[in-house]
């Protein structure tokens, strides 16, 4: 059985959550993934948190703790960029054109895109670029990023785009007068103390950080305490949708402070309102499920499994990470996995996140 530790949840009994354990022990047996560490928040602090398996598939790797620190992927683009966006909210127009904050996109429909449209994932661009390949430094992805033709008219479908957020990384650097990274510790990371959450981690903290992928590719081998995305290692680590690390009690804390209507211990960190936008169905392409940031639970195949309520929304990372909320129960979800260890060829995950999910909501609300 899976380490579990579980403070007092009204009304819930702690046997039924230990299902929640063992579907992670299997999963790791039937390696979907050498780890994981799986974690259940409610908004007044009481917590669950189950861990399995080992940082790597080899009998001497650690194993995986509840400190463990996870690349995050793109959950980064909810911590970070789409949570600056919430915080700075009174002072952007999300109906702004991208190029009044990014100059160099221009041309053709590129001046109908809005930052709505970047939020959504319905401004037109493509879903992923090898940038990495060709570009290092930041400027240089960013200018690719603008060189990119768009896929489709804006506002007129929905797809899930890497470059939305290059973009909208940039636009929130000019707004906010700062860097990336300086403006995701001033009105994140700081203000819910999320101290363990962080770009570029020391090698200090290597012990603790299971590892990614084996690439061939671009020299990287194993990768180990670096960003797995590649335009992200191309910018440096630090980029607006990938390159966080971090735990699942901070990510715990986050969620929280989601529920808590956006006050930790009495502080303002984002407006009532303001997540109430930022989760809600945007409603910008017909039978799109994105919301402004965020992801909302879809009637069938998602990650979330069955039993997360209408009002509930989340997004997932591709090495293995997902986060989901469900307002109208009160709880949080956090998985932390490195799934694309050895390799992303491995898909359990798609089995292994809906199971999990559906363990703790039967245990949860049933």
């Amino acid at each position: 059985m899976s380490p579990h530790r579980t403070d007092i949840h009204e009304g819930i009994d702690p046997k039924r959550l230990e299902r929640a354990g063992e579907v992670l022990e299997r999963h790791v047996l039937e390696r979907s993934t050498p780890g994981a560490v799986g974690l259940l928040v409610r908004g007044s602090g009481e917590v669950s948190c189950w861990t399995a398996g080992r940082h790597t598939y080899g009998p001497e790797s650690p194993e995986v703790k509840e400190d463990s620190l996870y690349d995050l992927a793109s959950l980064t683009k909810v911590v970070v960029t789409t949570s600056i966006c919430m915080a700075l909210e009174s002072g952007l127009d999300l109906d702004e054109r991208v190029g009044e904050f990014v100059p160099a996109f221009q041309g053709d429909c590129m001046d109908d895109v809005t930052i709505r449209h970047l939020l959504a994932h319905s401004g037109g661009l493509p879903a992923h670029q090898r940038f990495f390949e060709t570009c290092r430094g930041r400027e240089a992805v960013l200018a690719a990023a603008c060189r990119t033709p768009l896929a489709y008219r804006p506002g007129a479908g929905t797809i899930y785009s890497d470059l939305s957020f290059l973009l909208l990384g940039a636009a929130v650097e000019r707004l906010g007068g700062a860097p990336l990274e300086e403006l995701a510790r001033r009105y994140v990371l700081g203000p819910v103390e999320m101290e363990e959450t962080m770009y570029l981690p020391g090698r200090e903290l290597l012990g603790r950080i299971p590892p990614t992928e084996f690439q061939a590719e671009q020299r990287r081998g194993l990768i180990h305490g670096q960003v797995h995305d590649g335009n992200a290692w191309a910018m440096g680590g630090v980029a607006p949708h990938a390159g966080l690390f971090g735990t699942a009690a901070d990510l715990g804390r986050f969620l929280r402070v989601i529920l808590n209507g956006g006050k930790h211990e009495g502080t303002r960190v984002f407006s009532k309102g303001a997540i109430r936008r930022f989760t809600s169905r945007a409603g910008l392409a017909p039978g799109s499920t994105r919301a402004l940031g965020w992801d909302t639970v879809s009637k069938a195949g998602s990650s979330s499994g069955a039993h997360f309520s209408n009002r509930s929304f989340g997004h997932t990372g591709f090495t293995g990470t997902s986060v989901w909320v469900d307002p109208e129960r009160d709880l949080g979800v956090v998985l932390l996995t490195n799934r694309v260890h050895p390799t992303r060829e491995n898909e359990g995950i798609r089995r292994l996140r809906p199971e999990f999910h559906d363990a703790v909501m039967e245990a949860a609300i049933m």
